[in-house]
């Protein structure tokens, strides 16, 4: 989640061929791109460390689900804070930055979530689609749509995250299987979901990703925090297979390597092995990238050629002084917009990444996952 990474513009070197989509036209770019996620709306609000770990025991730099002993965060922050509301989920702030990245009008990415009839819900479509997201939602009366706490703690330069899927929590399968959403799936070529929608609809997920791998489209998934490894294993082993790309933070990674056991928490073994993993889709290598805040990107490609069967790297990064630094809330997903803008392009990962790394040092100086203006982005 809190994938703050900076890349310094040298020693990355070009790891795959030319990609036939780099000719595309604008036009050509509408719909590329399709993921699922947990549509919700961030409450913001600066707060202490003791409000923040001692009270309702959130994480530095990590997301917690809502709970019995922490439910009463929401009504804390909005009746004793001034505190901001934004668009949000992993997901959703993927697809946002990756708009704003790509720079080539609306409509590039289809998002698929669920949302409450209610004012919030209104305002999550409102926001998203100034954006230029296209929102599918499906709408649920039965709960209110979903929030997150977003907890910034000013004098750490940190932030913890509880969600509430609340109406986010009552997607179905059902709504992907409309002819409405297939059809936008079928148009995309590339396709994000976070590893949050496992706690959703992993039946969803396999579905997408089965029509990835049958019509060789690249499937992209996120770790996206330490419980989903921790407490959804099976599926997550279900899914690793049909990734062609796979991101997480370092605190994931471990999180992976502890549940399969793999004996380390050097986060570049714990690429290498990821890397090497069954991969159902034989006509792609899959990479994958495990960012380390301000420490080194831990790059590992799939090479059935090579003796270990994997390349590896470190990409160094330039950290942002510590001054600069606003609010780290969505720097690990607007990594993941810049990175994916210049992916559906048919661009090196080395650009891949830079722009990945451009978009969370933005993020990082603003509160909250915003943007104005155009990127300035050169490769």
């Amino acid at each position: 989640l809190s994938q703050c990474i900076f890349v310094c513009t040298h020693c990355i070197v070009q790891t795959q061929p030319k990609n036939p989509l780099s000719q595309m036209s604008q036009s050509q770019f509408s719909n590329v791109l399709f993921g699922m996620g947990n549509p919700l709306l961030d409450i913001a609000a600066n707060v202490s460390t003791e409000f923040a770990v001692e009270k309702y025991g959130a994480e530095f730099g990590n997301a917690i689900l809502a709970n019995e002993k922490n439910i009463g965060v929401y009504e804390d922050l909005t009746t004793n804070f001034p505190v901001q509301y934004m668009a949000g989920g992993a997901t959703m702030n993927v697809f946002r930055v990756f708009q704003w990245m790509l720079n080539k009008g609306p409509g590039n990415c289809n998002f698929l979530g669920c949302i409450g009839n209610d004012h919030f819900g209104e305002e999550l479509t409102k926001q998203a689609s100034k954006d230029g997201v296209n929102v599918r939602f499906m709408t649920t009366q039965e709960k209110p749509t979903g929030t997150c706490a977003v907890l910034v703690v000013e004098e750490e330069k940190e932030r913890c995250l509880i969600a509430n899927l609340s109406a986010a929590n009552e997607f179905k399968h059902e709504h992907l299987l409309k002819d409405e959403q297939l059809t936008a799936m079928k148009q995309a070529s590339f396709y994000y979901i976070s590893g949050f929608f496992i706690t959703v609809s992993p039946k969803s997920m396999l579905h997408v990703a089965e029509h990835a791998l049958q019509e060789n489209k690249v499937f992209m998934m996120n770790l996206s925090a330490m419980f989903i490894c921790q407490f959804f294993l099976d599926p997550v082993k279900e899914l690793l297979p049909y990734c062609d790309y796979l991101f997480a933070n370092e605190d994931e990674a471990r999180a992976l390597s502890k549940a399969l056991e793999w004996g380390t928490d050097d986060v570049l073994k714990i690429a290498e092995k990821a890397a090497v993993l069954e991969k159902k889709n034989t006509k792609r290598n899959r990479i994958v990238v495990f960012t380390q805040s301000s420490l080194p990107i831990c790059i590992a490609i799939q090479d059935p050629e090579s003796d270990t069967g994997v390349r590896s790297f470190q990409v160094p990064v330039e950290k942002l002084p510590k001054e600069k630094v606003v609010d780290t809330n969505g720097a690990g997903d607007s990594f993941c917009g810049g990175f994916i803008s210049q992916l559906v392009q048919g661009k090196e990962l080395d650009t891949c990444i830079k722009a990945g790394s451009y978009a969370a040092r933005y993020i990082i100086q603003q509160s909250g996952c915003q943007f104005t203006g155009e990127p300035d982005f050169t490769a």
